[in-house]
């Protein structure tokens, strides 16, 4: 993924920098070291479970604090 960018005849540097730094957005290079940058594991399936089911325990907590009038 490397980017090349050859200065052109009569280029000034500054024109020559941003050249540069429009082909390597436009490459995706940036976004995808970024991206990489910090590693996370992938959630377990018990963890999504749990998750879920505490969620759903939370929002049949809040229906019937509704129902009571508590909210």
């Amino acid at each position: 993924m490397a980017v090349d960018v050859r200065k052109k005849e009569g280029e000034n540097p500054a024109s020559l920098i941003n050249r540069f730094l429009r082909r390597v957005q436009r490459s995706g290079v940036l976004k995808e070291s970024k991206k990489r940058r910090f590693y996370s594991r992938p959630v377990s399936r018990l963890k999504r479970k749990l998750s879920a089911l505490n969620r759903e325990t939370k929002k049949r907590e809040i229906i019937r604090a509704r129902k009571l009038g508590l909210l």
